[in-house]
């Protein structure tokens, strides 16, 4: 048995840039960070022929191309599997639809299974740029690039997404006191809801393959907020991050009516009024999970919970796509 495991994450500035539609014009920079929450897959053969796929449904099918979920189906192909008699099965820490990058680490995983089965060693960029040729290039989702690079390599990383398709990733070069600081003072709160990105998504790509002013400078903006944030990340300079975390919020949320709600905006006012320095809401918007940088963490837990929300208490996670048993 094969078992491989990927990190979610969540987004420190410049999320949007990673599409293709702006990054091939203009270039994208964003930082993002894997946290110790994951997606797991595990392969193995069966003594009986036939394809049995665990996920959120049951499958058992004859032939990889029978097989309905795409993302498995896809990732077969392009691993080049020859078996006929594999049993494949999938888990998460976290709920899909949440704003913390399971897609791109479910593929991100299996992938890194399917390559142990067939004893390839594969670099987290080849990884990556698989990944993002599953999900963009043969099944077109209007998505970005940062979940599958960041599940692939882990840490806390800065890519730059260049116009050739290039990807370039660094680690962001913190102090090993910001860190701690900064783990200890982040926020993840559940709002409860769960969504598909890809309208959200779709209406950026639209738009900026259009060219339209207002989303460009929106990307613009967002961008430079990215590297300002690592400015201030590498500076020790944490209430500027948090400062910069709001503002890149209320501009993202200029994007698309979609990308908010009532009760994501009243719970964001209501963590700023109760000890939170700045928060986003996690990933394209319309639900998941917000975080807040707080230094007053018992004001803000206790004034969410009121509110509702569930926190997920989590850590960095330094390892990328990685493989626990074979």
């Amino acid at each position: 048995m094969i078992i491989t495991r990927s990190p979610l994450r969540i987004s420190f500035g410049g999320g949007g840039t990673d599409l293709r539609s702006y990054y091939r014009k203009y270039g994208g920079f964003l930082i993002a960070a894997a946290i110790d929450k994951y997606v797991y897959i595990t392969v193995h053969r069966r003594f009986v022929d036939g394809f049995l796929l665990k996920y959120s449904h049951l499958e058992e099918v004859a032939a990889i191309d029978e097989i309905k979920h795409p993302i498995i189906r896809e990732a077969l192909k392009l691993a080049g599997i020859k078996e006929r008699n594999l049993e494949i099965a999938s888990m998460a820490d976290i709920p899909a639809g949440t704003g913390l990058g399971s897609s791109g680490s479910f593929t991100t995983a299996l992938l890194k299974a399917l390559h142990a089965l067939r004893k390839n060693l594969v670099h987290p960029s080849e990884l990556a740029e698989q990944a993002c040729c599953i999900e963009i290039e043969k099944l077109r989702e209007p998505i970005g690039k940062q979940d599958q690079y960041i599940s692939a390599y882990g840490g806390i990383t800065c890519f730059e997404f260049l116009p050739d398709d290039r990807v370039k990733a660094s680690p962001l070069n913190l102090s090993e006191q910001t860190l701690l600081e900064l783990e200890d003072n982040l926020l993840l709160f559940f709002t409860g809801y769960a969504r598909s990105a890809s309208k959200i998504l779709q209406e950026q790509h639209d738009k900026s393959t259009r060219s339209e002013e207002a989303m460009l400078e929106n990307l613009h903006f967002v961008k430079e907020l990215g590297r300002r944030s690592q400015r201030a990340l590498e500076g020790n300079n944490l209430r500027e991050f948090a400062r910069l975390m709001d503002v890149h919020w209320r501009r993202k949320k200029e994007r698309s009516p979609i990308m908010s709600n009532d009760f994501i905006n009243d719970a964001y006012d209501i963590a700023m009024a109760n000890g939170a320095l700045g928060g986003k809401l996690i990933g394209a918007g319309g639900g998941g999970f917000l975080m807040f940088y707080a230094e007053d963490k018992v004001r803000l837990r206790d004034a969410m919970r009121e509110r509702g929300l569930t926190e997920v208490r989590f850590r960095f996670e330094p390892e990328g796509t990685k493989i626990l048993i074979q």
